[in-house]
């Protein structure tokens, strides 16, 4: 039986990542440089890609300065974001069927209740599991089975629901069954191992997802 729902954070709960990524473009273009989308695109869901940001502006560059702005820019945009369609659905009938509900994100505890406090969902989770909580993040199944230990569960007694190549991947390196709803930075990742796909969270109807799992 499913017992559980697990949710990434970023990208599938609220499009950070396009937020991320449109703030470092809101600094290039407040200075005049060309801003290669597709180079940022490329970082989306993956904790530990290493690339410069700043590598489109000269060399002597006040890098920290920059960074600031994008900070000031990314935090005007995130406070306009609203909750992702389906989200909370699926959340009001997690409760109507008595699962239990957990966060799985490569992101910080700081960043995820933040978000959530402001948004009104942090107390709808039971669990959060973030990137300081395990040895390794996503693509690794850590986060997950720190999840599934901590509700005494096995894998295919839980269902994730991920926007990336990283997180489903993750989930289903933990067994679990995996749902992706890609958002505009993640619709051109890979999604063959994921159970099933969405454009949004809006399709997925709970009761008819578990049966489909269930029967499985």
């Amino acid at each position: 039986m499913i017992r559980a729902l697990i949710f990434d954070f970023d990208g599938l709960i609220l499009d950070t990542e396009s937020s991320l990524i449109a703030a470092y473009g809101d600094v290039h273009a407040a200075h005049g440089v060309a801003f290669d989308r597709d180079h940022f695109l490329r970082s989306v869901g993956h904790a530990d890609y290493a690339f410069d940001p700043w590598h489109a502006f000269e060399k002597r560059a006040d890098r920290a300065a920059l960074e600031i702005e994008r900070r000031e820019f990314n935090r005007a945009r995130d406070l306009a974001l609203p909750v992702l369609p389906g989200v909370v659905a699926l959340l009001d009938a997690a409760r109507t069927q008595s699962l239990r509900v957990a966060l799985a994100s490569n992101s910080t505890h700081a960043h995820c209740e933040r978000h959530l406090a402001r948004v009104g969902l942090l107390n709808r989770f039971e669990l959060l599991a973030c990137r300081e909580d395990v040895p390794l993040p996503k693509p690794a199944p850590d986060l997950y089975q720190l999840v599934l230990n901590r509700f005494g569960l096995r894998g295919h007694e839980a269902i994730a629901f991920e926007d990336s190549h990283t997180g489903s991947l993750a989930a289903k390196r933990a067994n679990l069954w995996a749902v992706t709803a890609p958002n505009p930075s993640t619709a051109h990742h890979d999604f063959k191992h994921a159970d099933l796909q969405v454009a949004s969270l809006a399709e997925v109807k709970l009761d008819e997802l578990i049966a489909k799992f269930e029967r499985s």
